[in-house]
This record gives C-alpha cells, structure tokens and sequence, in this order.
C-alpha cells in the first residue's frame, strides 16, 4: 500500500483565520467563546459561542458565489486556499485522480434557519432558489471541486461531529489503494443560528455560562456543564508519497494510520466505558504499525460534557495509563462540530512542527475520574513523534487517526 503524507493545510477557526493567527493563539492560550454577535440571541437559553470573527469571505470567493452558497462552503473554501497554496500543486495536472471529501454534520443550516424564516413570514415565493443547493451537506466538496476543476470521487462524509475524521481516514484509504493520487480533505461548519442553538440547548448539551463565555469550555474540569458551539473549516491536502517526492513537494507530517468504528449503544450518549474509543484507537494503531509508547500525544474529542470526556478518559487509560500527554483544543475555539477534527488535526500538526502543546486555561480541578495526565494551564514543551486524533459524533460513531513525523 502507498505511504500518505500531508503537503498543505487550512484553517479558519474562531481563534484565527489562517494557520499563523491559530499558531499564535495557542502560543497565547487565546479563547474565543463569547457573546453571540452575528444575530440577537437574548431570547435563547444559550447566548455564547464561538463565532469567527472578521471573516470576510468575498477576500477569498467570487462575490456571486458567496451569495449563493452558504456560510459552511464560504468557510470551506477560504481554509481549502490557503491549503491548496501551501502544497504548492498544480491541480490541473492531477484533476481526474483528485478527490475531494469535506465532511459536516449539519450543513447550510444558517440557511434553512433564514429561508424557513423567510416562508413562515412571507410566503413561499420569497424562498430563494438556492435553497436546496445551499443546505446540501455536499455542497462544500462539490463546490471546491468545481472551482478547481477537479474530477475525482467526490462526496462529504455525514457522521456528526466525527464528520472530518471520516473524511481524513477515506481520503487515505482511497490513496493508499489508488482510487487516487492526492485528496482535499476536512470539514466545514456553520451552525451558530437560532434553532440549532436551541435545538443542542434543549437536549441539555451546551454550556450555559451565558455570563461567564471566557469560562465555558472547560473540558475534564469538574465544573464542565456542557459543549460550546463553534463554527469553522479545516482541509488537508493528502498525496501519496511517490507524487509528493516526483514533484519535490514540502511534506509536512503523515497520516499513518486510521480506526473506524461505532458504539452501537445510543443515538447521542457515548459508551459509558469508552468500549469503542478503546476500539478504534487500537486499530489505528494496528493500522500505523506502531506500539503504543510510539504515540507521545493523544488530542482528544473532549467536548467539555459530563459523561463525554470521562468515557474518552478512560479509553485512553486503558492503552496508554498516564504516560502520554492529553489536551482539547475545544477548551479554546469550542466545538466545530463536523470541522473539529480536522481543525485538530491541523492544531495537532502545529504543535508537531513548533515543539509545544497548548494549555488548557479553564483546567481549574481535574475531575477525579479522569485519571489521564491532561495538559494543565501552562504550555507544555513537547517533540512528538506521532499523536492520535480521536473524533466522536451522535450516533456512536467513532474515529481514530494515527499522524506523525513523515518518515522518509
């Protein structure tokens, strides 16, 4: 089988657009929950989260197609260009052995919220067109595909928030075993709109420190009381090694193995024993064909909700005790949903490059459950080798990547 490397990365998150700013933030410990500012939220029991601020997306889109695609997409496409422009490839060399997979979990929902707005208060003949193409989960992938001209597979992986960590284990499955050369690979989400708000409110899995945004996200801490809500886009560019070093590309780290599997126990809640985290963190293992003391950094799921980080604990302890190091980056940027592990996945990479793992500046007292050594407020200084990226989503979906130091 073909070796995958990663040869570009983009991001936009709400602790900053383009890798630089996101390196810098969590050089700073910066968080980015607040005050929702993008619509009136005083009428909603959750009135923070994590927004992307300053983003401007006619900077990276034909104005025409930002009015006709949604938020996710515009998002999608801005982090796909400064991928793309980091690999430095020629695309149109390799069109028709491109493929394209940009996971979501929820797609145009800020344009299903506003359209359906739209038709209770005005009709149905005041419904935009776009629509439908604009709410396609679909929509991210097939729209940088036809902005690069790219003619490979093509489709999103929709598997809640391990959307992105799907996209990322097919995109190297599919070039491992030559369906294609290179695959844009990541995610895209843009949920922070009133009914999704209240939707994830309701069922009790946001934060609700409406007066204390900076203190909200505070995965494994005692005090956690639920996810915040984030928004963004993260995309990789795979190749396989032999395209990569043909035309001499700058590789960046490896994708070195991946497990896939599901809890199969409830349509929201995890596996109280992380059974199937343990699972699939095994076989990506199995799948790097390293040991367990060759991971020295696991970047966990954890979303900042009781019985979500506890189930991940313990499924880390099991392999690995207390001897490699945990963070989430969510304690920062909040949750991006279907775009957070690639988001992670590119943070993780960040930290590969610069020696480091971010702090975690809401860490006030570790639950006594979670007995994995956790990254505390302070920065840690760390060489990785290799880390694990582990990616859940509703449904009992889990996914487990093995990325490291490219070995060539």
């Amino acid at each position: 089988m073909r070796r995958v490397v990663v040869t570009g990365m983009g991001i936009v998150s709400p602790i900053g657009v383009g890798k630089s700013e996101v390196l810098q933030s969590l050089k700073d410990s910066k968080i980015a929950v607040d005050q929702i500012k993008s619509f009136d939220a005083s009428n909603l029991p959750v009135r923070i989260a994590a927004e992307v601020a300053d983003f401007d997306p006619e900077a990276f889109i034909d104005k025409k197609l930002v009015r006709r695609t949604d938020r996710f997409v515009h998002l999608a496409l801005a982090a796909a260009k400064e991928a793309i422009e980091e690999s430095q490839i020629d695309l149109k060399r390799y069109a028709d052995r491109a493929a394209v997979l940009i996971g979501s979990g929820m797609g145009g929902f800020i344009t299903l919220d506003t359209e359906n707005n739209k038709f209770l208060s005005q009709g149905a003949s005041k419904v935009s067109p776009f629509l439908i193409p604009m709410l396609l989960i679909n929509m991210a992938s097939g729209i940088v595909a036809i902005e690069h001209g790219l003619k490979g597979v093509n489709f999103a992986p929709v598997s809640a928030c391990a959307a992105s960590g799907h996209a990322i284990a097919l995109g190297t499955l599919l070039i491992r075993h030559g369906y294609a050369d290179l695959a844009i690979v990541g995610g895209a989400e843009a949920t922070i709109a009133p009914l999704p708000i209240a939707g994830f409110a309701n069922m009790k899995a946001l934060s609700t420190r409406n007066d204390d945004p900076k203190r909200a996200s505070r995965p494994f801490d005692i005090a956690r009381d639920g996810f915040v809500m984030g928004e963004g886009a993260a995309i990789l560019i795979l190749e396989s090694e032999e395209v990569a070093k043909k035309r001499e590309a700058q590789i960046i780290a490896q994708i070195k193995g991946f497990g896939m599997n599901d809890d199969a126990y409830h349509m929201s809640a995890p596996d109280p024993n992380g059974a199937g985290a343990e699972a699939a963190m095994r076989m990506a293992l199995k799948d790097a064909q390293i040991e367990a003391n060759e991971i020295d950094y696991v970047s966990c799921h954890a979303t900042s909700t009781p019985a979500g980080d506890i189930a991940e604990a313990k499924a880390i302890e099991r392999i690995f005790q207390d001897r490699v190091l945990v963070n989430s980056t969510k304690g920062l940027m909040g949750h991006l949903l279907g775009a957070a592990a690639a988001a992670e996945v590119v943070v993780g990479i960040l930290q590969m490059q610069n020696g480091f793992l971010h702090a975690m500046p809401n860490l006030d007292e570790k639950d006594p459950e979670v007995k994995v050594n956790v990254v505390g407020k302070r920065i840690v200084p760390l060489q990785i080798r290799n880390f694990i990226k582990n990616s859940f989503g509703f449904g009992g979906h889990n996914v487990s990547l093995v990325v490291g130091r490219y070995e060539g």
